[in-house]
């Protein structure tokens, strides 16, 4: 296991003026997630990596999530905050802009409920929408939005 000042050094590579993404690489709901969001991302703020990369272990462990008890979506903006389950999806929508941030009207029910449906549908992701082998490989117009 690295040091955070080892994990700290690694992550100066990341920009700071985007909003990281963590996502299940393998997960054929989240790929779709991810591909959404990257279509609807016109003010390009969002940068996206999978939580089983190198990469994704390590920002987890620098900002103290145990990656082995989360199966959410994690939206990191470096060194401000970060946001997982049903918070994460509230922010990226509201970030998205236009109609999608309607989605925000959920921040009115507690997190508690909003994250007892998205662990719901957490639980059943692969049942309901499969699982690919391996991380998606993005093609190469969208390597850029992946680090």
């Amino acid at each position: 296991m690295k040091t955070q000042t080892e994990i700290a050094s690694f992550l100066v590579n990341i920009p700071k003026n985007k909003k990281i993404i963590l996502f299940d690489g393998v997960c054929n709901l989240c790929n779709g997630a991810v591909q959404f969001i990257i279509k609807n991302d016109t003010k390009d703020i969002f940068r996206f990596v999978a939580l089983q990369s190198e990469l994704g272990k390590e920002i987890c462990q620098y900002i103290g999530v145990d990656q082995t008890r989360i199966d959410s979506i994690i939206l990191y903006h470096p060194g401000v905050a970060y946001y997982y389950k049903s918070s994460a999806a509230t922010e990226i929508a509201e970030e998205l802009g236009g109609i999608y941030s309607l989605i925000s009207i959920l921040k009115i029910f507690p997190e508690k409920l909003l994250n007892y449906f998205y662990d719901y549908i957490a639980r059943n992701r692969y049942k309901w929408y499969g699982k690919k082998e391996s991380c998606m490989i993005p093609t190469p117009e969208l390597k850029a939005k992946f680090i």
